[in-house]
């Protein structure tokens, strides 16, 4: 890389990696990304960069390190202190517990007409997790089902675009719902990965010379490799679909409490006899369609294995989520499709039907409100593994004349609500534990500090109030970033967190980090609170969240002025006069327009204090 202030060129030290074969750690840096000073100086920067061959590794890898095209996003924002954001969060609590079918200038109504499809998910999350923390959600999950719903002619329509509806209840299922997926998915999930069974029902896609080399007796034709497969899909699903049908207990409260009040709206909305599967589509759209049938096709996203399938099992994995996906349109479009060859599945399909109807009547049939909430909560369950996976261990006693390499052992870790375990294998049943309610800051380590990457801190404190330092060293950085997370947020609740800490290690008699000579010396660096990934792992971060929304606001702000403040007439027609909102206020009574005048006027000036408070601090900085 060069330096941005010289320009003069820096050759990154080698990098070291994981050997799953060895269990020790190496690798080598390959490449590297040159950034013009003149780009970085652009609001935002933007362009194309070539990712340039480090010197000798094109050599050393025959050659062929081949062609890599990336496309990153720079965001660079300011999070104001909690105070200047609460005018905000308050006019957005009580947008969620207003009318939701003529509201057209509260902050939630504005969101919901001006955000593109490209920005719906990052905000949807961060709604999500901003209700969620004020213990909300059901309220604005069913504000947006109304509007969703009042926009809605067509059952067969509903709930099926990527409106901002669609996609916060996506986000809020996997915010509460990761512990549930993994207890229902992951063992089925895990087989299909160990056995990689050959498994094809498309006779267009069949390799039967391949199915002859495997395990096919005979000649192989088309009709044997059916049998075959069939017999694999069902015994995969049927264990699927009982896991599925029989886990009512284990859906997390505040899911099933979503789904109720979801069912009540739909059911209002379609009262019609015609009409009744929609109650039962409305729902298993999300569960099915959204959840589970895209954990079963893409089970790295969803933390359900460490890597992505190979071909053959990916195949597999798609067959499962197309079956799956059949069962929550409750077998309602089987046979009319392009896909035909998927026929010899229907009548297991169609056997199950009415089991999924059964569990969603269950699903719902839930006493309660509204779940509990609040900034503190913790999202981990307190028995169910959120992580797993090997690191490598390294105690703070461990003495200083022990060389890196041995000082750190090879470790299986579990982490829950409760406690981080660990044993020398995940098949032992004598494990070591860390209580999680003992951590008191969760850090990343500096490259120096043992001159490896990828290690971070746990440090604990013991009832003698003694603090003690455990270093973990991961697999690659996004392995890092994830058990910063899962730890962080486990141990959210906890009291008494340290606000520093030393991103170093204490080694020959001084600190790595700030070379002081003290081993109780205060930390020379703060702690950090959350790992911000950009999804549902992210903790609670209720001013970094609100922010978010401001910035989506001020978009819409120019617009929402003209409407209500400006003289707008009401007497123009829609195309005139900023789309379909003003023809909902055509004939709308006085009183009503009054009160969505005074709305908008309290939303614009709690965007212009926001104006002024990022201003003010910009000018101190």
């Amino acid at each position: 890389m060069r330096c941005w202030s010289c320009g003069r060129r820096q050759v990154p030290p080698p990098r070291c990696g994981w050997s799953s074969g060895t269990g020790t750690w190496w690798a080598r840096t390959t490449s590297w990304v040159e950034f013009p000073p003149k780009v970085l100086q652009q609001n935002p920067p933007n362009g194309w960069f070539r990712l340039l061959p480090f010197p000798g590794a094109e050599e050393g890898s025959g050659g062929s390190l081949g062609a890599l095209r990336l496309k990153v996003r720079l965001v660079e924002d300011r999070v104001l202190p909690s105070r200047c954001y609460q005018p905000l969060l308050q006019l957005l609590m009580e947008s969620a517990l207003g009318p939701a079918e003529e509201d057209i200038s509260s902050p939630l109504a504005v969101l919901e007409e001006l955000t593109l499809g490209d920005c719906r998910q990052d905000l949807a999350t961060k709604l999500v997790k901003l209700y969620f923390g004020q213990g909300l959600t059901g309220p604005f999950l069913d504000y947006l089902t109304q509007r969703e719903l009042a926009r809605t002619t067509d059952p067969n329509t509903l709930f099926r675009s990527n409106s901002l509806a669609s996609k916060s209840m996506e986000q809020f299922m996997k915010l509460v719902g990761m512990p549930y997926l993994h207890e229902v998915l992951k063992p089925m999930i895990s087989r299909v990965f160990e056995e990689k069974k050959y498994i094809e029902l498309d006779p267009c896609k069949m390799d039967l010379g391949r199915t002859k080399r495997l395990s096919f007796k005979g000649a192989s034709s088309e009709e044997h490799v059916r049998e075959a497969s069939l017999g694999l899909l069902t015994g995969y699903l049927g264990p699927i679909v009982d896991a599925i049908v029989g886990s009512v207990g284990r859906c997390p409260p505040a899911m099933r409490l979503a789904f109720k009040q979801l069912r009540r709206r739909v059911e209002e909305h379609f009262p019609r006899a015609e009409h009744q599967d929609v109650k039962y589509l409305a729902i298993s759209g999300f569960l099915f369609l959204r959840f589970f049938a895209p954990a079963i096709l893409t089970p790295k996203l969803f933390d359900l294995r460490d890597h992505h399938a190979d071909p053959q099992t990916s195949r597999s994995l798609l067959l499962l989520a197309k079956a799956v996906q059949s069962l929550g349109n409750l077998g309602q479009q089987l046979g009319q499709g392009k896909e035909l060859w998927m026929a010899p599945l229907h009548p297991f399909l169609l056997q199950s039907i009415s089991r999924v109807r059964d569990f969603l009547d269950q699903l719902v049939d839930v006493e309660g409100e509204e779940e509990a909430g609040g900034p503190a909560k913790a999202l981990v369950a307190p028995s169910v593994t959120v992580r797993e996976g090997y690191l490598l261990k390294r105690k703070e006693e461990a003495p200083a004349s022990l060389a890196t390499c041995f000082a750190f052992k090879k470790r299986y870790f579990w982490l829950n609500g409760e406690t981080l375990s660990y044993s020398k294998s995940p098949e032992l049943q004598a494990r070591s534990s860390i209580p999680v309610s003992h951590i008191r800051a969760v850090e990343r380590v500096e490259e120096g500090a043992f001159q490896l990457p990828h290690v971070m801190q746990v440090v604990t404190q013991d009832g003698l109030g003694t603090l003690h330092t455990t270093y973990l060293q991961c697999k690659n950085v996004n392995d890092l970033n994830q058990w910063l997370s899962a730890l962080r947020k486990a141990s959210a609740p906890n009291p008494d967190k340290l606000a520093s800490c030393h991103p170093g290690a204490f080694r020959s008699s001084r600190w790595t980090c700030c070379l002081q000579a003290d081993r109780s010396a205060a930390g020379c660096s703060r702690t950090h609170s959350a790992v911000t990934l950009g999804d549902w792992r992210d903790p609670l971060d209720p001013d970094a969240e609100t922010q978010m929304v401001y910035r989506q606001l001020l978009l819409g702000r120019d617009q929402l002025r003209m409407k209500f403040l400006e003289g707008c007439s009401m007497d123009t027609s829609p195309e005139e006069d900023a789309g379909k909102d003003s023809s909902s206020m055509e004939g709308a009574c006085p009183e009503a327009l009054d009160r969505q005048r005074e709305a908008a006027g309290r939303l614009l000036e709690v965007l212009e204090d926001l104006d002024r408070a990022h201003e003010d601090f910009q000018w101190q900085e």
